[in-house]
């Protein structure tokens, strides 16, 4: 997808089957299954959605998927493939320059590091890494709702070694590229926007994690904090919806690229492209 000058590509690392009542929290199965069926598990279908951003001089790639450190186990639950190439097979790991995460669940940024030897090494050796800094130490507090979400060998390696940033608040990455934060889906969420000649990409990230979770009131049980959620997701998705925005979903398994369009009866609704 071409946005002005930026060259914005989708790689979906991979798809897996998560619980669809924890993905759309209150709303009844008879709604939320008229756009995505489940299974006999009651999972759905979903994916680890990265962004590569090409803006002439820099290489973007925003979230890094799946990873390799989930066991046997995990990935029969999730109907993943028991082997799944590495993101950095999918891309050139010596082009990316830049590497951005929107939040630190495993499912973001578990390509972030691969496991060599015992260890976790960057697996894009020559970039730097972005996170939010609240972010990063709401990871640490290890709480009871959350603290499975997150795994150290993630980010750690690359916050010791002074690859990964850490940044407070909004953060411009490189021109016209930015990370906002988003609260709602956690405290620190960031979603992230790339602008060039008067067009706009927007990765939504979690906080409208599939084209069907556009309605506001559609939010995940994952949420910390739904009502922010909502609140938040209305905003970006009524700046999305005026300004023509094309966005990106953080766990679509099929719609690379929407638009968002008013609707007098649910607010907001994807259009594909």
């Amino acid at each position: 997808m071409l946005i002005g000058d930026f060259e914005v590509t989708l790689i979906r690392h991979s798809v897996y089957w998560w619980d669809g009542g924890a993905m759309f929290g209150v709303v009844p199965k008879t709604l939320w299954s008229r756009k995505t069926p489940a299974d006999e598990l009651n999972r759905i279908e979903m994916g680890f959605n990265c962004y590569l951003i090409r803006t002439g001089e820099q290489t973007i790639l925003i979230e890094t998927g799946l990873g390799d450190k989930r066991d046997a186990r995990s990935r029969e639950r999730m109907r993943v493939p028991a082997v799944t190439d590495p993101l950095a097979s999918l891309i050139d790991p010596d082009s990316v320059n830049i590497v951005v995460n929107s939040h630190l669940h495993w499912d973001h940024c578990s390509g972030n590091t691969v496991m060599r030897r015992g260890r976790a090494e960057p697996a894009f050796p020559h970039a730097r890494y972005i996170a939010s800094r609240g972010e990063w130490e709401h990871a640490h507090e290890r709480l009871i709702r959350d603290g499975i979400s997150y795994l150290d060998e993630n980010y750690d390696p690359l916050v010791e070694s002074r690859q990964m940033t850490l940044v407070d608040g909004d953060f411009e990455v490189v021109p016209g590229v930015w990370m906002r934060r988003a609260p709602g889906h956690n405290r620190d969420l960031m979603v992230v926007t790339a602008e060039s000649r008067g067009q706009t990409f927007c990765f939504l990230s979690d906080l409208v994690p599939t084209a069907a979770h556009v309605q506001p009131s559609w939010v995940a049980a994952f949420d910390l904090y739904p009502l922010q959620a909502i609140e938040t997701k209305s905003d970006w998705l009524a700046k999305a919806a005026d300004q023509n925005w094309i966005c990106g979903f953080g766990h679509d398994p099929s719609v690379d690229f929407a638009r968002i369009t008013r609707d007098d009866k649910v607010q907001f609704a994807p259009l594909s492209l």
